[in-house]
């Protein structure tokens, strides 16, 4: 770890706690900076903050109150969720008080490099092929950002010998200033958060942010099949290395005559790949895009992808019981998530999809459903995911309360061959804490079952 010097004697508001906030307190406390937190949830019932509270850091819980501006804070870090148009943080700018979030110290105080990947889907499965490629080929990967460990947190144990494989939101990349990935990937751009941006002019500008500060000597890894994505590339200063499962190009990665090819080498026939979907050819392109920048040789590449099935609440196989095989995409948080998952099945699908209602409708779905053979909804959007659900002529629908009623449901409606797919193209907010959780309760769900 860096012991950097810029945070002594500054007076610092961590806004916000949650993992990332109570590792940004605790590492700016050790770099000498007076640290102060924020937090909504009430002392009494926030453990994390009476740790905190116990290791010498002023600790203010039960509201975040506008007067707290008034101190002479130098620097504000914001957990990532909190919107720019909370009152804290539009009377910061006023102030002129900079904002950031913990990946920016992460980045500060590192002495490994980074590899950032961020996009609409396929973020978690790209950031978890890259950082197996890299430990099959002995690059010492370390694994950070949304995937569950907190950057700053990993940066504090990181050296030289390191490379630290990160997933970032644009929540995240709204808060960096320094920055900087020796490889970053764009995976695709789809309406996404706009709850949260306003618009998709904003979403995509936060994600440009992964390439602001690159130069010529950094990599910029983009979706050649996307014209947001090649606009972003236009506009940034790295390396680009485009990806496409669509077109054969003269340099980067791509599919040609079913094999995944880098820079005119062939490195691994198509139909030697565990991981299913055709949508994670996508994510498979560019990590081994990035594992071939790092170094990483083609059997190394060869070996993760020959083994790999995906990772936990991604179209995760669960089971095969009485000859139907289940699938947990709790990831499925919007409806191209769903679309893709759909897509990777020739067999008949039993969906189990519903979730949270953003407003949106999902005939988007439509096209996609004519292998769907039952339906069965649940959650808010469960009456909008019917309609589309008739509209394509679906014969059997059925609205149950919850993900763990679904399951015993689907099986009632399925047949031998048939696979059964939680994918729900929704958020999970409206039933469950987190898509996790969600998708935890399916996996449980279909082991009672055997």
């Amino acid at each position: 770890m860096k012991r950097i010097e810029s945070y002594r004697y500054k007076k610092i508001l961590v806004l916000g706690l949650a993992k990332s906030g109570v590792t940004a307190a605790a590492l700016l406390h050790k770099l000498g900076a007076f640290v102060t937190v924020n937090d909504k949830k009430p002392l009494s019932e926030n453990p994390e903050a009476q740790g905190l509270l116990e290791q010498g850091i002023k600790v203010i819980c039960g509201e975040h109150p506008i007067e707290l501006l008034e101190d002479g804070f130098e620097l504000i870090v914001k957990n990532p969720g909190i919107p720019y148009n909370n009152p804290m943080i539009e009377g910061a700018f006023e102030k002129g008080i900079p904002v950031i979030t913990e990946v920016e110290l992460a980045y500060q105080i590192s002495e490994a490099p980074f590899i950032a990947i961020t996009g609409t889907n396929g973020k978690t499965t790209t950031t978890t092929l890259v950082f197996e490629m890299l430990n099959e080929g002995n690059k010492q990967p370390l694994i950070a950002g949304n995937i569950g460990t907190v950057a700053s947190g990993v940066a504090q144990s990181a050296t030289e010998e390191n490379t630290i494989v990160i997933e970032l939101s644009s929540f995240q990349l709204m808060g960096i200033e320094t920055f900087n990935p020796k490889i970053a990937i764009i995976t695709n751009l789809y309406d996404a958060h706009l709850d949260y941006h306003g618009t998709r002019k904003e979403y995509i500008k936060a994600k440009a942010n992964i390439t602001k500060n690159q130069t010529g000597y950094e990599y910029l890894i983009v979706n050649a099949d996307q014209n947001d994505t090649l606009e972003i590339a236009k506009n940034s200063n790295a390396t680009i290395i485009p990806f496409s499962t669509k077109k054969v190009l003269s340099n980067g990665a791509y599919l040609e005559n079913e094999w995944i090819c880098f820079n005119g080498e062939k490195v691994m026939k198509v139909s030697e790949i565990a991981l299913p979907g055709v949508h994670n050819l996508e994510n498979i392109l560019s990590a081994m895009a990035a594992s071939k920048l790092s170094g990483v040789e083609n059997s190394a590449i060869q070996e993760v992808l020959r083994t790999f099935t995906g990772v936990k609440h991604r179209l995760q196989f669960v089971a095969e019981i009485a000859e139907r095989k289940f699938y947990n995409d709790s990831k499925a948080t919007n409806i191209l998530a769903t679309v893709n998952a759909l897509a990777a099945f020739q067999k008949p699908v039993i969906l189990l999809a519903g979730g949270l209602d953003r407003g949106n409708e999902f005939d988007e779905l439509i096209p996609y459903l004519k292998n769907v053979k039952a339906l069965i909804t649940f959650g808010q959007t469960a009456p909008k995911i019917e309609r589309v659900g008739k509209e394509t002529g679906i014969k059997i629908i059925k609205r149950v309360d919850n993900v763990g009623k679904a399951v015993p449901a689907a099986f009632e409606y399925s047949e031998t061959g048939d696979i059964i797919l939680l994918s729900p193209a929704c958020a999970s907010w409206d039933q469950y804490k987190t898509f996790e959780v969600r998708g935890d309760i399916f996996i449980e769900a279909v082991h009672k079952l055997k």
